[in-house]
């Protein structure tokens, strides 16, 4: 939260609750409500509106925030960028604890929308900044990948249990189909990466960590675009990796990881096998949390965690790493 809540950054908000086809609006200091379809036209006139009253009235530095909705905020973002507007894309979790946190237990888009302008009114909000073509093109590309490995993987588990000779041809067809689409998506995201200077030199740097490969390093760089210019324990809790106490009085109970983007923590579980054997650091690493009597999935999520971090720095300093 913000330190000060009685003078918070932003004056002036402009809050969407997204759906599918509509949007609830709030704007604050006017504490006015409206729906409208969600449209690029009708966002772009809302945003314009209250630019002219921003202007009019003087209230202030202006904001407009949304949550993350799986793309139906798209008009949302594109519009406030264009119009070169302050910009926050929420978590949800973070407006639900905010919502708990101000008493809010009913639910809907209206009481959301309410909730949300009042949740960037009061908070310290890092802005958002839309990615790079080339990025966007990227993150595209790697979750159609991760998606036809998903759908790979739930086959090949069905041709086990499949007893029927005509049910495994089909199944062994639709695998060799999926494999070859997924072999394809890959080449597109290489190329991808060779075509821009800045995403291969990141890759480069990334590849130069013994135990990563090229599959990891388009995760991280598709999944984490902040890589680099953010702490060692943000880039941990970013990917899901950082450990959260459960303690209680003199009781302490087990840490635990949570939340994070689990597209690349996969990823990062399938380079921490390798770099668990590979990289020499990480394999002293390794085996003296196992000397200690930690658990083998410890083991690995700290090796991940650990993994994360050193890609971070090398990112941030440009130079290849040592190990």
């Amino acid at each position: 939260m913000s330190m000060n809540p009685t003078a918070p950054l932003f004056n002036h908000i402009v809050a969407f609750e997204v759906s599918k086809a509509e949007l609830v609006v709030h704007t604050l200091p006017a504490d006015r409500q409206e729906r409208i379809p969600n449209t690029a036209a009708r966002v772009r006139r809302i945003l314009l509106r209250e630019q002219r009253a921003n202007t009019r009235l003087g209230s202030g530095p202006m904001l407009v925030l949304c949550e993350a909705t799986g793309g139906y905020e798209h008009h949302v973002l594109e519009q406030a960028h264009e119009l070169n507007l302050n910009l926050h894309r929420a978590h949800g979790s973070s407006t639900r604890l905010f919502a708990r946190l101000v008493g809010h237990k009913a639910k809907t888009d209206q009481i959301d929308a309410a909730m949300l302008a009042h949740y960037g009114r009061t908070q310290s909000l890092a802005l958002y900044h839309p990615p790079s073509p080339h990025q966007q093109a990227l993150r595209a590309l790697r979750r159609r990948h991760d998606d036809m490995t998903t759908m790979l993987r739930m086959e090949l588990n069905r041709t086990e249990q499949a007893r029927s000779a005509a049910i495994k041809t089909s199944l062994h067809r639709h695998c060799r189909w999926l494999q070859t689409e997924r072999d394809a998506l890959q080449a597109q995201i290489d190329t991808l990466i060779a075509q821009s200077a800045e995403l291969e030199g990141k890759a480069s740097l990334i590849q130069s960590i013994k135990g990563v490969g090229p599959k990891t390093a388009a995760a991280v760089l598709a999944y984490l675009p902040e890589i680099g210019t953010i702490t060692k324990a943000q880039a941990a809790g970013l990917a899901g990796l950082a450990p959260y106490a459960n303690d209680s009085g003199s009781a302490q109970g087990k840490r635990h990881i949570a939340g994070g983007r689990s597209p690349l923590r996969a990823s990062l579980y399938m380079a921490a096998l390798v770099a668990r054997y590979r990289n020499p650091k990480l394999r002293a690493f390794g085996l003296n949390l196992k000397a200690r009597g930690k658990p083998n999935k410890l083991v690995l999520t700290a090796i991940m965690r650990k993994l994360i971090v050193i890609i971070n720095a090398v990112i941030a300093s440009g130079q290849p790493a040592r190990t």
